[in-house]
């Protein structure tokens, strides 16, 4: 990287190199039996400079003598964006503990054992189900290093487990799962378990839902399929910047319920999503997005905050190509009622676990509109059966802010979502007939 670094530097204002190592080893099952074991090792390396005011990009696989990354780089700064960006300098982090090298010590065995004990549970519960399982676990290395004599370099550890049921019954078609994640080995799949058990045996019965105004329960998962993306569009300062978000020019504005809180953390510990900086070196720090019901910030990276004139969150996000705001832990603040408080609440509604489709609408508008894939019914404060044919839409900005509870306890869903269930008064349900 010093060798790359210093080529860079001699053709270019700044300049900035960004190193990831990965080794990942997954099993995965299909249709009730292992499918396969891989392992893969992988390094990528990214260059980004300043050259003639401008920025230039190139990325490589290998390492080598650095000379073609550079040229490549130089190359694609003729036609690149101005940079308004400066790269830190040298500066502390915060600790933050994401690594855990006993993730390495799992077996293979053990990790097929995980796969089966997940399968074997699911399908003595009920027969005729298929499941697919996947059991992963990886340690990934980061060094960035840059002309301004900026230089951090951490390891994350991850390691994942999750299943999906379908149970055919003619025409009709159930899914079920669940799945966790953590820096820490994940020693039995209980939790994931039972939580699969639990949707099966409330989709034993089935029910019938009117086509009306009816309270909504959403749960975790339930949030992340319908109404946490358009949130996390909402508040990426790059489409702020651009005037594509509802909320941009409402900063210090009530927009939410008085109840909802809204912050992203990549500083708590041993979770996949944190670490103690981003993707340009920027020190990590938790950033108050909503507060009580109020816009309080915006995700930013160099370039967007600078364009923005703000200062960089720490959000700066590596996909394919050039840095970009991205979320890191969106974390909504638990309330005080249980989830079972919320259903005994209500006399005739729903309970959404999945919305498929909820993100094919104005996305940017906060509009939602999805088929309830899993989903229950309440009725007299009792979950009663199963949904089918039933569709739920809204507004995320209006359904926000006219919250009837949020739930006491929180779950992780995936690396990049804590919530809790959120109930709401009433939102818009069709059923088919």
């Amino acid at each position: 990287m010093e060798n790359i670094l210093s080529k860079a530097q001699k053709v270019a204002e700044e300049a900035e190199v960004y190193q990831v190592i990965s080794e990942e080893t997954r099993v995965h099952f299909e249709a009730n039996q292992l499918k396969q074991l891989q392992t893969r090792q992988q390094t990528n390396v990214a260059l980004r400079i300043v050259k003639d005011g401008k920025t230039g990009y190139a990325t490589s696989t290998e390492m080598g003598d650095g000379k073609e990354l550079v040229k490549n780089a130089i190359e694609t700064a003729e036609f690149g964006t101005v940079a308004r960006f400066q790269l830190p300098g040298p500066t502390e982090y915060p600790r933050v503990d994401v690594l855990d090298e006993a993730v390495n010590s799992v077996s293979i065995k053990e990790m097929i054992g995980l796969g089966e004990d997940m399968i074997g549970t699911i399908t003595s519960h009920t027969e005729g189900i298929l499941c697919e399982a996947s059991v992963g676990r990886g340690i990934v290395s980061v060094k960035i290093m840059n002309s301004r004599g900026g230089q951090v370099e951490y390891q994350k550890s991850f390691f994942s487990l999750g299943i999906e049921g379908t149970l055919i019954d003619g025409t009709d078609m159930l899914f079920v799962g669940d799945n966790e994640s953590a820096c820490h080995p994940i020693t039995g799949p209980e939790r994931v378990i039972k939580n699969t058990l639990k949707q099966l045996d409330l989709a034993k019965n089935q029910a019938k839902t009117p086509t009306r105004q009816l309270p909504v329960i959403f749960t975790p998962d339930g949030m992340d399929s319908a109404l946490v993306p358009p949130l996390m569009a909402a508040f990426n300062g790059k489409i702020v910047l651009q005037g594509a978000s509802p909320i941009g020019n409402r900063l210090g504005e009530k927009v939410f319920d008085d109840k909802f809180h809204l912050h992203d953390d990549p500083t708590v510990e041993y979770r996949p999503g944190s670490r103690p900086c981003d993707d340009e070196g920027v020190p990590s720090r938790r950033t108050t997005l909503v507060e009580n019901g109020k816009v309080s910030n915006f995700i930013y990276d160099l370039q967007t905050a600078a364009l923005s004139g703000k200062e960089s969150t720490g959000n700066g996000s590596r996909g394919r190509g050039l840095p970009s705001p991205g979320p890191s832990a969106f974390i909504i603040t638990p309330g005080d009622t249980t989830l079972d408080e919320m259903i005994a609440d209500i006399k005739e509604g729903l309970i959404v676990e999945f919305l498929m489709g909820a993100s094919q609408g104005n996305v940017l508008g906060g509009d939602f509109s999805g088929n309830v894939l899993l989903g229950y019914k309440i009725e007299n404060g009792e979950v009663v059966g199963r949904v089918k044919d039933t569709m739920v839409s809204g507004n995320i900005y209006q359904v926000l802010n006219d919250i009837a509870a949020i739930g006491s306890e929180a779950k992780w869903v995936g690396s990049s979502l804590q919530t809790p269930p959120i109930y709401f008064p009433g939102l818009a349900v069709a059923s088919k007939e």
